[in-house]
């Protein structure tokens, strides 16, 4: 079998065991779903869900995160871990999408990357979500997976992104990375990954070899 064909295997069986595929971060606009993604950098999507109200209800507009006082965006974040740093990256965003990019979201991989604390991860995210563009968010949870099935061999993000875009179908690279998250939680848990109830443990190269 090919790393294309156990690749294919792996969409139509995630598919049928996750047929929603979301993002998990509860965001209502393109904005939010960028500062939402990067709180989650070293935090959980829950922690991150928990505080994201109070922060877009205090700051609704671009606007108002570009006039923001940092130490007040600390404050609120705080429980995210790093938050000196995302809260000076999000002021300093808002700044940059306001001056460069006409008060919008950026639609480019390249545009999304110049924005301060943001990178491919995110960038794909937005891509995806948003643009609806062909992505690969190359999570943690992407890396350990795809390394265990076989359709990837490292550990760098960028690499395991280049990887998959060869094997993917673009229309479903994106799905494919959310229910890979899914299966992530669910399943194929770091520490405990369920071998036996995993939907993709007929071609998983993983398993085959520990047998």
């Amino acid at each position: 079998m090919t790393k294309k064909q156990r690749a294919l295997l792996c969409v139509e069986a995630l598919e049928k065991e996750y047929t929603d595929a979301l993002c998990s971060l509860e965001a209502s606009n393109p904005l939010e779903l960028l500062i939402a993604t990067r709180l989650s950098a070293q935090c959980t999507d829950a922690r991150v869900n928990l505080v994201t109200p109070a922060l877009f209800s205090k700051y609704p507009t671009l606007e108002d995160y570009c006039n923001a006082e940092i130490s007040d965006i600390e404050e609120i974040i705080h429980s995210c871990g790093f938050y000196r740093a995302k809260a000076k990256d999000i002021k300093e965003m808002a700044i940059k999408i306001r001056d460069d990019f006409d008060g919008q979201v950026p639609d480019s991989i390249e545009k999304l990357t110049s924005l301060p604390g943001v990178g491919r991860k995110t960038a794909n995210l937005i891509m995806g979500d948003v643009y609806k563009q062909p992505a690969v968010v190359a999570d943690t949870h992407l890396i350990r997976i795809t390394n265990l099935l076989g359709l990837t061999d490292s550990k760098d993000p960028f690499k395991v992104e280049m990887q998959l875009k060869k094997l993917l179908p673009p229309e479903k690279s994106n799905d494919f990375c959310h229910r890979i998250v899914l299966h992530g939680r669910a399943v194929c848990v770091a520490r405990r990954p369920d071998c036996e109830r995993c939907c993709m443990g007929e071609f998983c190269k993983s398993k085959k070899e520990q047998k």
